[in-house]
């Protein structure tokens, strides 16, 4: 049966740690590593780690350069042959969750990958996973990086978190390595993590710079099938979320389909002239 690393990055974050360590450490399933990296805290983050620090495999409390130089860090320490990234705030759907996973993880692919639940203020709500990973899903979306499980040795033949991107670095790892390097991947049918939607990537603010950096991305890795930014903002809209989820219910979708039919008979014929 594969290892499993679990590495979680923090920084002040001293209560979303406290919760993501005792989700990790009341697992039931105790044949893991689990290493924190921590960007030296100064609100009692590192005091913390000591007091566990029997339970942990590595960590680390120094200065880094943000949250995908952290994640380096832990891929480097990791002897796993599997990595998930819980970061502070971060917890696993129960105690039985790795358990579980370790139960469907046989290292046939090289990214399995879960459901989530995405914890907002005022809800949560489950975010399913689609079946099968591809270019058009992935354009726009990606895999929750807390309900994912890598093979380590892909960071190797590929590349590890590019530290230039502060937001998206895990988006670009998934995308390249599916739609690039065809890497084997499988749904587990289960929801593996509680994701703490306070992060950055989830801030409002954020996503006119994450919009850009995904543009980037796709110029450089799959420059003859871009996307411009506003088709991207598209996609994610709420329209085009809502879109997405009946694409995959299939009576839904017929009548969508139907529907739109039936609309284009009442517009004006597009013009198809040079």
């Amino acid at each position: 049966m594969p290892k499993i690393s679990i590495i979680t990055v923090n920084f002040n974050n001293l209560v979303g740690l406290k919760k993501t360590a005792e989700s990790v450490l009341e697992q039931s399933y105790k044949d893991f590593e689990f290493i924190i990296i921590d960007g030296g805290s100064k609100d009692g983050s590192k005091e913390y780690i000591e007091e566990i620090s029997t339970h942990l495999t590595l960590w680390v409390s120094e200065p880094d350069t943000g949250i995908y130089n952290a994640m380096n860090k832990g891929i480097k320490m990791a002897k796993g042959d599997y990595l998930c990234f819980l970061n502070s705030g971060d917890i696993f759907f129960d105690n039985s969750t790795l358990s579980s996973v370790a139960n469907k993880i046989n290292g046939e692919v090289g990214i399995y990958y879960g459901d989530v639940i995405f914890d907002q203020i005022r809800r949560k709500r489950i975010i399913p996973a689609p079946r099968e990973l591809a270019y058009p899903f992935l354009i726009a979306n990606s895999i929750n990086h807390q309900s994912t499980f890598i093979k380590r040795t892909l960071f190797d033949e590929i590349f590890y978190y590019n530290e230039d991107l502060k937001i998206i670095a895990d988006w670009e790892f998934i995308i390249y390595a599916v739609c690039k390097r065809e890497i084997p991947t499988r749904h587990l049918d289960m929801v593996i993590s509680i994701y703490d939607a306070s992060g950055v990537s989830s801030i409002k603010e954020n996503q006119k710079a994450i919009m850009a950096d995904r543009q980037a991305v796709i110029n450089k890795h799959f420059p003859l099938y871009s996307f411009n930014i506003d088709e991207i903002e598209t996609l994610q809209s709420k329209r085009g979320k809502q879109f997405q989820h009946i694409k995959n219910h299939k009576v839904a979708y017929r009548v969508l389909k139907w529907l739109i039919s039936l609309l284009l008979i009442f517009l004006p014929k597009e013009n198809t002239k040079n």
